[in-house]
């Protein structure tokens, strides 16, 4: 007896037969585990390092953490699981995967493929940035990187500035020039492990430390972890919280690499007996468990040496706080820094290696390339791109208004334009096309493929039909300035 045929079932060979030319096309990660390390990876970058312990000391301590981790597991479990499927499914990149999933939203592929475009220009500074500082701790210069004016006077040295970023721009380039299996994989398995175990061993030392400042007044690491575990309600407001929402939800928009297309192309690259479900949690606990160790591990730091005032910091905390903390611990503070940039370049190297790899990918699609001869125009590009913004706080210097009040050099405008601006607005769009146009459904599909079990598609569903959204429109209207900053 013949079987009959669904249009479901002709639509799922259809998309069987793209994967497998895919896969043929372009080698893929050789099992979950190996996706997961790199995934994670791409998650675990600056931001969890930097970025989430200054909120948290900015925004009540536990209190923002007990938000961001409701979040995570809410809306940060949605993208995720959207993005991989996504990339799963269809096989292909982001340009042509939304394609795929309805031709009238392949303008949505265009938008997301410019977001990595867009943070590529500068994510390579950044790096060259940490690159600076492991230099300044291995060659024992530590208590000069202490100074105010130190980190100011690197940036705004044309040489030094344009040399790292260059530097980490190469390396970069190496790692995707191999492959996926044999370069991204590679070094994301070798890296993350190191970084997990040094950002722990860090951590645990943080909580060790006691200082007695002039005045005689005695801290210690373990107060400075009760100071941020414990719920600051102090001066709470509707407003207030609200805000508080914004940085969590923003925060974790800006760790999980979602809505930029680099999980949909690292979902593209995985294959069918990958369980979706099990690797969206494994990525998220990578990715909550660094942010929230990185927590401990700078903030009982900077309590410690200089009490509740260090910690208001805010965006400065890495690059001048911490290193001041460093050189309070004299002998010790030249290991303890020198580990801690090491850690910060292996997030920054795995995170700048899946946003060279989507544009990539990308490209190999469009234009028909080998993965060599990408890479190469690439990086000429993108090197070139990075010594423009290098050069941002010295020769190209310019002070821009943005419309969320701040002032922006060319770092920081490509920044704005890239995380608080389009990201939001993708999520928000992608948030429709799933949840009203295909529905839901297409992508619980996919993460039950072989019969997988998605124990939380009922969350799935609710969420991206009704919360994201609705949410990703308020954080769009307060990144362009429209809810009063």
């Amino acid at each position: 007896m013949t079987e009959r045929k669904t249009p479901l079932d002709t639509e799922r060979r259809e998309q069987e037969n793209a994967h497998n030319k895919h896969r043929k096309k372009e080698s893929g990660f050789t099992g979950q585990i190996g996706f997961v390390m790199a995934a994670a990876g791409s998650a675990v970058g600056v931001g969890n390092l930097w970025r989430f312990p200054y909120l948290a000391a900015k925004d009540g301590g536990g209190l923002f953490i007990v938000i961001y981790l409701i979040l995570a597991l809410t809306f940060g479990f949605t993208l995720l699981t959207s993005d991989i499927a996504v990339g799963r499914r269809t096989g292909k990149n982001s340009i042509n995967a939304y394609a795929a999933m309805n031709p009238k939203w392949k303008f949505l592929g265009i938008i997301t493929f410019l977001v990595p475009a867009i943070i590529m220009t500068y994510y390579a500074v950044i790096g060259g940035w940490i690159s600076r500082y492991v230099v300044v701790y291995l060659i024992g210069d530590g208590s000069a990187a202490a100074s105010d004016s130190y980190f100011t006077g690197f940036i705004t040295d044309p040489l030094q500035a344009v040399m790292f970023a260059v530097i980490f721009m190469l390396i970069t380039a190496f790692v995707v020039f191999n492959g996926v299996e044999k370069g991204i994989e590679k070094c994301s398995s070798i890296l993350m492990p190191v970084m997990l175990v040094m950002i722990v061993a860090i951590a645990i030392f943080a909580l060790t430390l006691k200082s007695t400042d002039a005045e005689g007044v005695t801290r210690t690491g373990l107060q400075g972890l009760a100071v941020y575990l414990t719920p600051n309600l102090e001066g709470i407001t509707f407003g207030r919280l609200m805000q508080i929402l914004l940085d969590a939800m923003s925060q974790i928009f800006f760790s999980l690499s979602v809505s930029m297309g680099i999980m949909i192309t690292y979902g593209s690259y995985i294959k069918k007996d990958v369980n979706i479900n099990t690797s969206v949690h494994q990525i998220e606990f990578f990715d909550s468990g660094v942010a929230l160790l990185a927590g401990m591990m700078i903030i009982p730091s900077i309590f410690v040496f200089e009490g509740i005032e260090g910690m208001k910091a805010g965006p400065s905390l890495m690059f001048v706080s911490l290193p001041k903390v460093f050189d309070s611990m004299h002998v010790l503070g030249r290991v303890v820094g020198l580990a801690f940039f090491l850690m910060a370049a292996f997030a920054a190297l795995t995170s700048c290696v899946s946003v060279l790899e989507t544009i990539t990918a990308n490209c190999m699609e469009i234009f028909h390339l080998e993965r060599k001869k990408a890479t190469i125009i690439l990086t000429v590009f993108y090197t070139a791109a990075s010594v423009v913004v290098a050069l941002g706080y010295s020769l190209f210097y310019i002070e821009l208004p943005l419309p969320n009040g701040s002032v922006a050099q060319i770092l920081d405008l490509m920044d704005y334009i890239s995380n608080s601006f389009m990201m939001p607005f993708i999520s928000f769009l992608s948030s429709i096309l799933i949840g009203w146009v295909i529905g839901p459904d297409w992508i619980v599909e996919e993460v039950e493929y072989g019969g997988k079990k998605f124990g939380l598609k009922g969350l799935y569903r609710f969420m991206i039909r009704y919360i994201v959204p609705v949410m990703m429109f308020i954080l769009f209207l307060e990144s362009t300035g429209l809810l009063g900053g």
